[in-house]
């Protein structure tokens, strides 16, 4: 998309100048302080779509990864593509361990993340969590995230630390509304999973996301069949952090 395009977007959506200037400073300066081993792990979800959209207009060194867990929609598989033809590039797929897969699968099943909340993590962990460690070794790392999401990122902040990955973690659109983000992918003719059509709100694997009704926030269709406080991260941004300001 042109800058000139861009610009009319804002003239349409006055504040949102200023949330995508200061956006793309955050990933700018991330990318000014790390280089190379700045990293961005995309969901695929709605916010990631404006992640990839700014970081091929802005800083397109930015190497851009996703997680196939083995369990995707169609749907998601199908969007991955779309955006690689969109922009003329590879979004590398990491994937588990096959070994480490079948192991859990065998031990525990495969429906083991409905048995229990501590299986539903292990799941989480072996298909999710374990193949971004690998990547993510001695990396920072953007994200999609925003405060709005669910009760949980309401304290999150631009910039975290986490000693137990080894990496800082930047938060571009912590600010933006979801509003905001479908404004932006809708007036840009972004591609975006067709589920959000069906009311999905967040997307992860098949199994574990379903859509969402009217008063939920949008990750309440992940896990919902565990409490509230169990449902809400796979473990990914669950890891201790100490954070900082980023001027």
């Amino acid at each position: 998309m042109e800058h000139k395009d861009k610009a009319a977007l804002w003239t349409l959506r006055p504040h949102m100048e200023n949330l995508i200037l200061n956006s793309v400073k955050l990933i700018r300066g991330a990318h000014e302080e790390y280089s190379s081993n700045l990293v961005y792990p995309t969901s695929l979800g709605i916010s990631g779509n404006v992640m990839i959209d700014m970081i091929c207009t802005y800083v397109p060194e930015i190497k851009i990864i996703t997680l196939d867990t083995g369990m995707l929609h169609p749907e998601t598989l199908q969007l991955h593509q779309k955006l690689e033809a969109k922009y003329g590039i590879v979004i590398e797929r990491i994937k588990p361990s096959v070994f480490e897969v079948a192991s859990m699968i065998e031990n525990h099943g495969v429906d083991l993340y409905r048995k229990s909340v501590s299986l539903r993590k292990l799941c989480c962990e072996v298909r999710k969590v374990n193949p971004l460690k690998d990547e993510l070794h001695g990396k920072a790392w953007l994200t999609g995230r925003r405060s709005d999401q669910s009760d949980i990122r309401l304290e999150l902040e631009q910039v975290e630390l986490n000693p137990s990955m080894g990496v800082a973690k930047f938060n571009p659109l912590l600010s933006w509304s979801r509003d905001d983000i479908w404004f932006y992918v809708l007036k840009m003719g972004l591609p975006y999973n067709n589920l959000f059509d069906q009311h999905y709100g967040s997307i992860g694997c098949a199994p574990c996301t379903r859509a969402v009704t009217v008063g939920e926030d949008e990750r309440s269709g992940r896990w919902w069949w565990e409490n509230k406080d169990a449902a809400s991260e796979c473990g990914l941004h669950m890891n201790p952090i100490s954070r900082q300001t980023h001027e």
